[in-house]
């Protein structure tokens, strides 16, 4: 093969690859591309749920007189689609009269971003709700036909489904004065014989996507999921950072669509059946939305129309007294409150009983948001003091004995002897009645108050839109540089009170490692690259999370460092190793703590198995 061929060969090559690299579907069109092939799988996949859905219904339906039941609702078939609202004094419905479900809702006493516009849980398209019925020759869908309003007030409407004048389907809509539950029943009038008999259950299928109501998209993404609640029994919830689908098999009581502070629930009053299929997806960031959830469910239908389908919807809130007011007027076991999440059942008690009822009476008088946080803080520590002074002065014992605990470690130098100097240094705390872990206790007790405040704060509505200092929004972050790329982890913007308790929390590091160094730990040197590293490591982790839990961590940490300082001014550590030394010589100090006494047992232990080896 000459050369001229050998080159032609090679170009042939080139422009082959060249042409394959150029004429390569675009990541967009890939994408574009895949949502088609979804959509058609999506459709034949309906097609099948519906078949099964109709089998399933009509598995016992007797073919019997019906008449020509394919155009039971034909004179609904066409219509013109217009709004019907009603509203009471703190939302507003609309509801369309092209399938007679509420197609958006307005929350009166809450609003958007620009702190003006009232704020619209759902609108259009965001939403969509089917009924399917049953009877021998059709599935009977809802959202395919046109309603008639009728019995129309400001806050009640019938949307009715005619088959003719006298045969129909009744929507009926109530809201309450004051209230974010809105009364839902479906009641079928003079339709027995023309519905199949035998099936006792009204098919339901609900989409909503979930829009992006506050600033910040990846804080709202974290707190908003699909919740439900299993009949007589607790909550559950979809993954609230991945893309997530679950059949439930169990009777549910209600099914929530939850955004960070707002909700949409259906509740029904005899229960959603086993067999729901619920599904949460993930929108892409900048899309307006954070969620598509979407739920398939059924409930009790009574198609001769002598007991109608009673069932609830709450549009509003998640804020726990409104939720539990609403339990308690209806006298159900609903337990909506649990929307408002609160943490493990520890902490929920203490947020429940406590945090709850303290943030409200401050709030109650009349001081702004900022204020509450701070009073909160300041009360929270008065009342863990007593703790925090017991572990301050189990450190400062420890730290007087230091000279004596530094002679024990020159003597054993060596890290064979590293049981025999432990229990010499144990031996000693317990000549002078001191415990090392006597700091530890007070400690725990702190921490279900510290992990209770974190999750309460950034699930309080109340702190929503309010400003305090330079944080117009103490539920959000507040960013005080915007950067043009994205950190890992921190995102887009730096948060002023995120860098404050970044700071105060390696002040206080400082402090701690002063006040824990007693020479009794020779790990200490090396442990305190680790106590300046966390509070920078929390920088990334809450630089997202809400200015409120910030400056709450921010205020928190500033008084233990002040606390801190006071007690090293005011304690006399000559005083204090006076009163020790008095102590040992007080027979009843003598007796080693619970914990002492083990660690010297394993100690000896451990020295009597290296013995019998060494025998060996």
């Amino acid at each position: 093969m000459d050369k001229n061929t050998i080159t032609g060969l090679v170009l042939i090559a080139i422009l082959l690859v060249a042409f394959s690299i150029w004429s390569r579907p675009s990541q967009e069109q890939l994408e574009a591309q895949q949502r088609y092939m979804d959509s058609i799988a999506m459709v034949q996949q309906r097609e099948a749920d519906l078949k099964a859905k109709a089998e399933k219904a009509l598995a016992n339906e007797i073919e019997n007189s019906a008449a020509d039941s394919t155009a039971l609702f034909y004179q609904s078939a066409e219509g013109v689609d217009t709004v019907v609202t009603i509203q009471n004094e703190v939302a507003a419905l609309s509801i369309r009269t092209k399938g007679g479900c509420v197609s958006s809702v307005v929350l009166k006493d809450y609003k958007e971003q620009d702190k003006q516009t009232p704020v619209t849980l759902f609108k259009g398209d965001d939403i969509s709700m089917n009924f399917l019925f049953f009877n021998k020759k059709e599935i009977i869908q809802s959202q395919y036909y046109y309603f008639k309003a009728v019995n129309q007030t400001d806050s009640t409407v019938t949307m009715r489904l005619e088959a003719d004048s006298l045969s129909y389907i009744d929507f009926n809509y109530a809201m309450h004065s004051g209230s974010y539950l809105v009364d839902f029943n479906i009641q079928p009038v003079n339709l027995d014989g023309k519905l199949a008999s035998s099936n006792k259950s009204v098919n339901i299928e609900w989409e909503q996507r979930a829009r992006q109501i506050e600033k910040g998209y990846t804080y709202e993404n974290r707190l908003a999921d699909l919740t439900y609640k299993i009949a007589n029994e607790g909550t559950d919830n979809l993954s609230a950072t991945g893309d997530d689908q679950k059949n439930v098999e169990e009777s549910l009581n209600w099914v929530a669509f939850k955004n960070q502070f707002f909700s949409s629930v259906f509740i029904a009053d005899n229960n959603f059946e086993g067999g729901s299929k619920l599904t949460s997806k993930m929108e892409a960031q900048g899309s307006g939305y954070i969620k598509k959830y979407s739920a398939e469910m059924s409930t009790a239908f009574d198609p001769t129309g002598s007991t109608p389908t009673q069932m609830h919807f709450y549009f509003g809130p998640n804020h726990y007294k409104t939720l539990t007011a609403i339990d308690r007027a209806e006298g159900k076991d609903w337990d909506l409150s649990k929307l408002v999440y609160l943490g493990w059942p520890l902490f929920r008690w203490i947020n429940k009983w406590i945090i709850i009822n303290l943030f409200d009476w401050l709030s109650g008088l009349g001081m702004g948001m900022g204020l509450v946080l701070l009073f909160l803080t300041l009360i929270v520590k008065a009342a863990v003091f007593p703790a925090t002074w017991k572990t301050y002065m189990s450190s400062a014992k420890m730290r007087v004995l230091k000279p004596k605990i530094d002679v024990i470690n020159q003597k054993y130098p060596k890290q064979e002897d590293a049981m025999k100097k432990q229990q010499e240094i144990m031996g000693l705390y317990s000549q002078y009645g001191v415990s090392p872990m006597g700091g530890c206790l007070p400690m725990l007790i702190q921490f279900p108050i510290f992990i209770a405040l974190f999750m309460f704060i950034p699930s309080a509505i109340e702190l929503r839109q309010e400003s305090f200092l330079w944080a117009d929004d103490l539920s959000t972050y507040d960013a005080i540089i915007t950067f043009p790329f994205r950190i890992p982890f921190m995102g887009d913007h730096l948060s002023l009170f995120c860098l404050l308790m970044t700071v105060t929390n390696i002040l206080n590091a400082k402090f701690m490692m002063q006040q824990q160094d007693t020479g009794a730990n020779p790990q200490l040197a090396a442990m305190k690259w680790m106590s300046y590293l966390m509070p920078v490591m929390f920088l990334f982790i809450l630089n997202d999370y809400p200015s409120g839990l910030n400056y709450y961590y921010f205020i928190s940490t500033l008084i233990s460092v002040a606390t801190t300082i006071i007690l090293r001014r005011v304690t006399n550590e000559e005083k204090l190793l006076a009163q020790l030394e008095a102590n040992k010589k007080d027979p009843k100090t003598m007796k080693m703590s619970g914990f002492a006494a083990r660690l010297e047992a394993l100690q000896k232990q451990q020295e009597e198995m290296r013995a019998r080896q060494g025998k060996r």
